[in-house]
């Protein structure tokens, strides 16, 4: 599927298939012309849900994602990106937790905060301890959820009440503060 593509933005959601047909040619001849054409994004389903859910399972497994930094609006916004970029944790924790409950919400947790902070070296991170970055997602674990879809990607999760961000709060009671207190690390003892 195509996430972004600038020079005929009306790409962006269709498949290849789906663009071979309008264009009358193969999938392969349409890849090339997007290719020439200009640098673009496209989203790949390559797991079967079975992998996914044995893979999840693991505890060695952290959760994260590689998705962009993404607004509902102005230039971060455009394409159809991948929902992840909206909905990673609140998905993991709806469908693994609360749905299949494959995974307790406890061990979801651990795979979203300390185990990746320990494996990336962050010392500060990923645990409420004395001298730790104060990172807090306050969440109702009955009603969090992804809301991103392939078809409507900018769609922010519900269920999530309060974020603090380095001991700030910067969403409170569901609505952004305009507080920005998070940081770049540099050093990953910091």
């Amino acid at each position: 599927m195509i996430s972004r593509h600038s020079p005929k933005p009306e790409f962006e959601g269709m498949t290849l298939a789906e663009i071979a047909k309008h264009n009358h040619s193969t999938a392969e001849e349409s890849t090339i012309d997007l290719f020439l054409e200009s640098d673009g994004g496209v989203i790949l389903h390559t797991y079967s849900e079975d992998d996914v859910e044995t893979i999840a399972q693991s505890s060695l497994i952290s959760v994260g994602s590689d998705g962009s930094s993404l607004s509902t609006e102005g230039p971060l916004s455009s394409g159809k990106p991948h929902p992840r970029n909206f909905g990673t944790f609140p998905r993991f924790i709806r469908k693994f937790c609360r749905e299949k409950n494959l995974i307790s919400l406890t061990e979801a947790i651990r795979k979203m905060t300390s185990l990746p902070a320990s494996r990336l070296g962050l010392l500060n991170r990923g645990r409420i301890a004395p001298g730790f970055a104060a990172d807090i997602v306050i969440f109702n674990k009955n009603e969090i959820t992804d809301n991103a879809t392939f078809d409507e990607p900018f769609r922010y999760p519900s269920g999530i009440n309060d974020v603090f961000v380095n001991g700030i709060h910067s969403i409170k009671s569901g609505k952004y503060t305009g507080k920005k207190h998070g940081r770049l690390i540099t050093n990953f003892g910091d």
